[in-house]
């Protein structure tokens, strides 16, 4: 064969090749093996509704962004609003439960945590602190639509597309960033969000008839459950087994024996 026709193919090779990666890597973002079980897709989860009006259209649309994916479909179930009960967001097996209070100038705007058994999801709940969100730095439409939508796809399996705020906003609520509107905008989920909720519930689970096939009761009873577990207090969420870019931790993890563990994943104020 010619050298100079080699070397042309060699080098085509190459760049397809490092295209193919870098289309891989861009696009994996899931965190670790954790899943919602189902029977079918798109499966439908419910999200109890505990927050206020002040957040209610955030959470809406949320829920319809993330509805779009082709294996996914969340739904509203309407929730208490207490005060007490935004304040400990107590959560209920087999759905995501989303609230928010004054939670405390604790550095954190938002956080999702997820009960898991095993690799699967069981309950879990999105908080947001109002604490920050009432400060003229965070009460935008912008700060509060890229929260409520990255901690309410970490209760599904999301990971973070990108952790350093100061990076170029890659258009998406899973990028971390100092300018949510953008442009881009990082108020919504982009496409490899979307792509990512396929390669996580391509399949289908056995293990769903143990959640009555609606997601409506845990794989473990509540007995088994740690959910008394203080959210609002960094110390509760366990060991810390990822830092972001800034050094501040980003996931935190909890065992709780017999093979059940909480994951803590939090957004912290910039």
């Amino acid at each position: 064969m010619n050298k100079k026709l080699l070397v042309i193919l060699v080098a085509a090779a190459i760049l397809l090749s490092a295209g193919a990666f870098a289309t891989i890597a861009y696009a994996t973002h899931s965190w670790g093996v954790y899943h919602w079980a189902r029977n079918s897709n798109p499966f439908t989860l419910k999200v109890v509704d505990s927050v206020t009006s002040a957040w209610d259209s955030y959470l809406d649309t949320a829920n319809a962004d993330w509805s779009k994916s082709d294996v996914l479909d969340l739904t509203k179930e309407t929730g208490s609003t207490k005060s007490t009960e935004r304040r400990r967001c107590k959560p209920v097996a087999g759905k995501i439960r989303a609230c928010n209070y004054t939670y405390g100038n604790n550095g954190w705007l938002g956080l999702a945590q997820i009960w898991v058994s095993g690799s699967h999801i069981t309950q879990a709940i999105t908080k947001v602190n109002d604490t920050h969100f009432n400060t003229s730095t965070y009460n935008t439409p912008a700060w509060r639509r890229l929260v409520m939508c990255q901690e309410i796809a970490h209760d599904f399996g999301l990971d973070h597309q990108d952790e350093n705020f100061y990076n170029p906003n890659l258009g998406t609520c899973m990028d971390y960033t100092a300018d949510p509107d953008g442009p881009p905008s990082n108020e919504h989920p982009n496409q490899h969000d979307y792509d990512q909720l396929i390669t996580i519930y391509t399949h289908l689970d056995a293990f769903a008839a143990r959640l009555r096939g609606a997601l409506s009761a845990p794989a473990f009873t509540n007995d088994d459950i740690d959910d008394d577990i203080d959210t609002s207090d960094a110390k509760e969420w366990g060991k810390v087994i990822r830092k972001s870019s800034d050094g501040r931790s980003s996931l935190h993890e909890r065992d709780l024996g017999k093979g059940n563990k909480v994951f803590t994943f939090v957004i912290w104020a910039n």
